[in-house]
Parts: structure tokens; sequence; C-alpha cells
């Protein structure tokens, strides 16, 4: 019979369970010990000398306990609540990134939505104008190539955006809707080259370009003026889009995509970025957006196809 060496693996289990529940109660009292404040330790100590002095009659046993406790505060509580406050820190910063890392996939999401709509618009577009204006139907083919020679390679690395990328790709757009707005609408590029390489979230200049139009000036009858303008101010680089449309209408549909813009600057940069609304003296709206100025990292231009 083994019944003897049973009984002591069993006792050694249990004596190593409790071992393990001492050090995580001790380390629990640690931390509370660490982090707690002076009168919460002050007003505790209290009450737990007048409980044993009630219960038993000499507590004066626990004033050196007490003054351990108070030595082991005073060593080693500064450097461990140093640590609990950096492991919070740590979590936070990975709680952020993890928002950020969740906006730019509902971002991903939505640019892959909105591009089947918008390439189904542009090649009926295109479709009918082969029947009726074959010079126009070409050059909005080319725009439609040069758009997509942009926005492809945007989503397929997932690296950081810069200004010129986002620049080009909603130039190609323009000059598609400029076509299809049959002269109506006039934009107008005033972006350096200086600044193309500058990090920029990526479809936030697309929303305002799409806003313009869509709220300013595709209902307005004679259309007008888009100008997309950049600079550095106060550190801070502002990309701006001004048109001369119908002008801003707060509870329009527009509304959406600005508040996303907002959540998404207020993700990515904190309070170090805006979105800020305008209505000029000539009327018309401009939409800026403020964000660090930063420079992207060096990437592969885009490679072209022979005979595009």
């Amino acid at each position: 019979m083994n019944l003897p060496n049973e009984n002591t693996t069993t006792m050694k289990d249990s004596m190593r369970e409790i071992w393990q529940l001492t050090v995580k109660l001790w380390w629990q009292f640690f931390d509370w010990l660490a982090v707690v404040p002076k009168k919460t330790l002050a007003l505790s100590m209290l009450m737990v000398l007048i409980i044993c002095s009630m219960l038993f009659n000499d507590a004066g046993a626990l004033i050196p306990i007490f003054a351990i406790l108070i030595l082991i505060r005073v060593l080693a509580g500064g450097k461990r609540r140093a640590e609990l406050t950096a492991d919070a820190a740590n979590k936070r910063a990975d709680t952020e990134q993890l928002e950020r890392s969740l906006l730019e996939a509902r971002m991903e999401a939505l640019q892959a939505q909105i591009e089947p709509h918008f390439l189904f618009n542009t090649l009926a577009s295109i479709d009918q104008l082969i029947q009726t204006d074959p010079p126009r139907a070409s050059r909005m083919q080319q725009s439609l190539i040069r758009y997509l020679r942009y926005a492809m390679p945007q989503m397929r690395e997932g690296s950081r955006p810069n200004l010129g990328q986002q620049t080009a790709l909603s130039s190609a757009f323009l000059e598609i809707m400029a076509i299809r707005m049959e002269g109506r609408l006039q934009p107008e590029v005033l972006v350096p080259d200086g600044l193309k390489s500058a990090v920029f979230p990526s479809m936030m200049l697309q929303t305002l370009v799409e806003n313009a139009i869509k709220h300013g000036l595709e209902p307005k009858a004679e259309g007008g003026r888009l100008e997309i303008k950049a600079e550095i101010r106060d550190g801070l680089l502002e990309v701006s889009v001004t048109d001369s449309g119908l002008g801003f209408a707060p509870k329009g549909a527009g509304g959406v995509g600005l508040a996303n813009i907002r959540e998404r600057l207020k993700v990515l940069y904190g309070n170090k970025a805006e979105l800020v609304i305008l209505v000029p003296l000539d009327g018309g709206t401009r939409a800026t957006i403020r964000v660090p100025y930063e420079v992207a990292p060096q990437q592969a231009a885009p490679v072209r196809s022979e005979g595009s």
C-alpha cells in the first residue's frame, strides 16, 4: 500500500498552495501599504490598536509591528508607487493605442465601402461618355487610373499616409468631378512640394473635398471654385479646403463626416489637433485641419504600368 506516500504528497501540495496564497496576500497588502493615504493608514492602525486593547490586556506588542510597517512604507513604498504608476500609464497607453488601431480599422472598412460606390458611378459615366463624347471619356479614364494608382497602395501597405498621397488622391478625384459637373467646378491645389512628405491622416482631406462638392458646389446652379491649400503655422500643419458654394449647414448630412474627422483627430493626436470650420467674407465654406507637423518615412513611389 502507498497510502503514507499519498498523504505526504497531498500535504506537500496543500503546503505549497498555502504558501502561494500567503505570498499573494502579502504582495496585495504591500501594494495597498504603498499607495494608501497616510491618514487612512493612521486611522487603520488606530482602529486595530483599539480593538486589540479591548480583546487583550496588552496591545503594546503591536507597536513594533506598526513601526516595521511604517518603515517598509517609507523605504519601499516610493519605489512601489512608482512601479504601480508606471504600470497604470502603460495600460492607458496600450488602451489608447488599441483605440487608435480600432478607429483606423473602422476608417479602412469605411473606405472599402466608399471605393466601390465611387468606382461604379465613375465607370458608368465613362461608359456613357464613350457614346457621346469620347475625348471626355478618355480624360475621365486617365483621371480614374491616377486615382486608383494612389488609392490602392494606401489600402495595401498600411504605412503612415502623407500629405502628398492625400493631395494626389483628391486631385484625381477633382479631375473626375470636374468632368462630371461639366465645367461647373474649378479646382485649384496649392500644396508646396516641401510639405508633401508630411504625415497626414488618410481620407480626411478627401472627406472635406467630398463635403464641399456635395453640400456646397453641386447644389449651386453655377457651381464654383474649390481650393486645397497647405501651410505651416505655429509649428502645425494646416490643410484647408475652401469652396465658393452655398455655405456651411451645421445640421446637414456632412456633419457626420466632420464628426468622424474630429473623433479620429482626438484619438490620434489628443488635444494637439483640431478641425475648424469658417465662413469666408465672400461666402462659401473653409474647413481647416491642424495637426502636428511630422515628416513621414520615405516610401517607394507607386510603380507605373506600361502605357499609362
